[in-house]
């Protein structure tokens, strides 16, 4: 349902129908479609990680995740600390500081690695800023030097738009967070040399740990001499001058949830049946042709990435335009936005959808492949609602 402007909000008709699942949030993410709590009945819980039985299961999520994403042969994929937060501060501060460093910052994650970079590691870093919806040029990148760089914005809904930029022979190391990529988009391995993700974002699990893949070319870095700082313990993937292949094996540095080790089993079984990596990208994309075809008639939304090429079919952030929003300070339009998302709460509706509090003002939709197509459809009207309600609210 699209308004117009001579559309009073008192004729916007409340929707009937509501998504099955109202759980739209951008980490932790709506559960894979049918699942329960029996789906954790074989958690290995009350025993130790380390036992044969332990060992085993972290193995098989290292094992199902690499063959999902197509992990190419010399790679190394562990569980490490810390989610993807975790994986992303153990590479920075073990192999970042013999070169220096190229980090592109378009939202707040990629922003929060550039502050590392700078302010907490000192290291000689040029960061390359872009506004919220936009992507940093990539053609002034210098691939000579070691390159930080998320895949997609979680924040701002922004992706790389494709692999044309980065060049296959690179001096430096690739550095890519892919926590909101990796299971939804096509990842270029060939040019990457170290990938992080976490189990929260698009199958749906129980945050806990990261997953970290290095490259034959991150595993010399690592092996060609100390790191150039201490390091805690949690950051140590090396072991006597050689990378500790014990946690490329399952064998994690600190204990993990088993419980949380289960889910993401579960997780990647579910994937696997509904098509392996292609089948979880088409999902995914199928989410956010919906939202654009309703974006391309609505007279107040709009993508926050405008560039369709840049567009995320994850993190979906839209921007409000309407006039009576634009009109107000920036505080306003900040409450404004939060009383939708409040309306699409109270309804039962939608749940956790308001932008990031570093970003603009409006609203994120996961779309992520555990979010039904169906359940996006019936959320549209809803936004429709939600916005004529919170313009009546201001007078408009």
């Amino acid at each position: 349902m699209t308004l117009n402007a001579d559309v009073a909000p008192s004729r916007v008709s409340k929707p009937q129908t509501r998504p099955a699942n109202p759980d739209f949030s951008s980490g932790p993410c709506a559960k894979r479609p049918g699942w329960s709590l029996e789906a954790l009945s074989g958690a290995l819980l009350g025993r130790s990680h380390r036992s044969s039985e332990g060992r085993a299961k972290l193995g098989e999520v290292i094992e199902r995740s690499a063959a999902i994403l197509g992990l190419p042969e010399g790679w190394r994929l562990g569980i490490v600390p810390g989610s993807d937060t975790g994986a992303v501060e153990m590479v920075l501060w073990s192999l970042l500081g013999t070169r220096p460093v190229d980090v592109l910052a378009f939202e707040s994650f990629s922003a929060t690695w550039a502050n590392d970079i700078t302010a907490q590691l000192g290291l000689d870093a040029r960061v390359l800023k872009a506004d919220y919806g936009e992507l940093p040029d990539l053609q002034v990148v210098d691939w000579s030097r070691d390159v930080v760089l998320a895949w997609n914005g979680t924040t701002s809904g922004v992706k790389l738009p494709d692999t044309a930029a980065i060049p296959s022979e690179h001096d430096g190391l690739i550095i890519c967070d892919a926590t909101s990529a990796a299971f939804a988009m096509e990842l270029p391995w060939e040019k990457l040399d170290v990938v992080t993700w976490s189990w929260q974002k698009v199958l749906g699990g129980e945050a806990a740990h990261g997953m970290l893949a290095l490259s034959p070319r991150a595993v010399a870095r690592l092996e060609a001499g100390p790191a150039p700082r201490p390091l805690p313990k949690v950051f140590r993937l090396t072991s006597k001058g050689k990378l500790n292949e014990s946690i490329f094996r399952g064998d994690t540095i600190n204990t993990p949830s088993m419980l949380c080790v289960e889910d993401a089993l579960d997780g990647l079984r579910w994937a696997e049946s509904v098509g392996g990596l292609k089948g979880l990208i088409a999902r995914s994309r199928a989410n956010l042709a919906v939202v654009e075809a309703w974006e391309a008639k609505s007279e107040w939304a709009e993508f926050l990435a405008r560039d369709p090429a840049l567009r995320s079919n994850t993190a979906i952030c839209l921007r409000i335009v309407a006039p009576w929003f634009k009109a107000l300070d920036a505080e306003s339009q900040t409450k404004a936005a939060k009383k939708m998302a409040s309306l699409l709460h109270d309804e039962a509706v939608a749940y956790d959808i308001a932008s990031y509090r570093d970003a603009p003002a409006g609203l994120r939709i996961w779309g992520g492949a555990t979010v039904e197509t169906a359940d996006v459809e019936a959320l549209l009207p809803w936004l429709d609602w939600a916005e004529a309600q919170v313009r009546s609210e201001y007078g408009a």
